[in-house]
């Protein structure tokens, strides 16, 4: 019992590689041997395979048992080191498997994808975020970015990553360079807006001084701070405090406007802005706006542009982005019918 003690105890320390190219060795020369030494029994090599891996695994349905003497030898040898083998093969799946859940929870992991979103730092506005994002396209991958000590979201789509947005090393390991996106949210456990700001900034640099090229959306506290990342390539700002306020107000002054910026924000709810692929046919932006108007759907800006209906007779150029409001059902079957250019 002593040798079979430290044998298992030695398999338990061997590594991975060796051990599981081990099994694969016993389980092949064992259906060879079976199928040699007992070909009655077992005519086919898959015959004697499938013996050997009811053998090994413990099953032991007794459809093939060896008759012979050499046949019965080798069924012991299975019994004696083929079991253990297998049974650690086993328990050091089950412990990877176990390993691999602790570190995406814990947010260690490095991912390797591309066409990703990453959201940097976790907010009820970044959970939010994720929602729209996932309602949008349901097959997206999402990385997010923060310092809590478990993941506060996860599943088979959205990954977690622990570290500082700032730290170019846990950039790199959500692999910024091929993201589709990034969006960074201010942090709402510092009190003072320039801090808050300050920091935002902080992590914006050191994403534009890694991936130049990825589409950057920076949510601010104060509009006056914008001119302190006009040196680096952000693309888009979102102005927090100023966004809620002016909504507030002009929903004081005019009641149920609140519930039109609703609409367009949240993509659940009613009508929503899309953006339309350009169709061959449009020459105009006459043409564009009778066409989806007769589909159901308000052409309304080309880009930031929202001044369409003065300029209706203008050329669509080819770098033009339209934007129309509509509901999904309407937008998918504008996309579904369409010319595209």
């Amino acid at each position: 019992m002593v040798l079979f003690r430290k044998f298992f105890l030695k398999l338990v320390k061997v590594s991975n590689y060796v051990l599981f190219l081990s099994s694969a060795m016993l389980i092949v020369l064992s259906t060879i041997l079976i199928v040699l030494v007992e070909n009655d029994t077992f005519p086919t090599l898959f015959d004697g395979f499938w013996w050997v891996m009811t053998t090994v695994t413990t099953v032991g349905y007794g459809d093939y048992y060896p008759v012979s003497v050499a046949g019965r030898i080798i069924a012991i040898f299975l019994y004696v080191f083929g079991i253990g083998l297998i049974g650690v093969v086993i328990g050091k799946i089950i412990d990877g498997l176990a390993i691999f859940r602790k570190k995406r929870v814990e947010g260690d992991i490095v991912y390797k994808g591309s066409q990703h979103f990453m959201i940097i730092g976790w907010s009820q506005k970044a959970h939010f975020a994720i929602k729209e994002i996932v309602e949008t396209n349901p097959e997206v991958e999402i990385v997010i970015i923060d310092q809590l000590k478990e993941a506060p979201v996860l599943s088979e789509n959205i990954h977690y990553i622990k570290g500082d947005g700032a730290d170019v090393e846990t950039l790199q390991k959500a692999n910024v360079n091929e993201a589709r996106a990034v969006l960074i949210f201010a942090d709402d456990r510092m009190q003072n807006d320039q801090m808050t700001d300050g920091k935002t900034l902080l992590i914006a640099s050191s994403i534009e001084s890694v991936a130049p090229k990825v589409h950057t959306i920076v949510e601010i506290m104060e509009e006056k701070h914008i001119h302190n990342f006009k040196h680096i390539n952000i693309d888009e700002f979102i102005i927090s405090n100023e966004t809620i306020s002016s909504l507030a107000v002009r929903s004081a002054f005019r009641k149920g406007v609140s519930e039109i910026y609703g609409q367009l924000l949240r993509r659940s709810v009613g009508e929503d802005l899309y953006h339309i692929p350009l169709r061959k046919e449009w020459k105009t932006y006459r043409d564009a706006f009778q066409s989806l108007l007769s589909e159901g759907a308000t052409l309304i800006a080309d880009r930031n542009d929202l001044s369409i209906n003065r300029k209706l007779d203008e050329s669509i150029p080819v770098s033009a982005e339209l934007y129309a409001v509509c509901d999904r059902s309407t937008y998918e079957e504008i996309v579904k019918g369409a010319n595209l250019t």
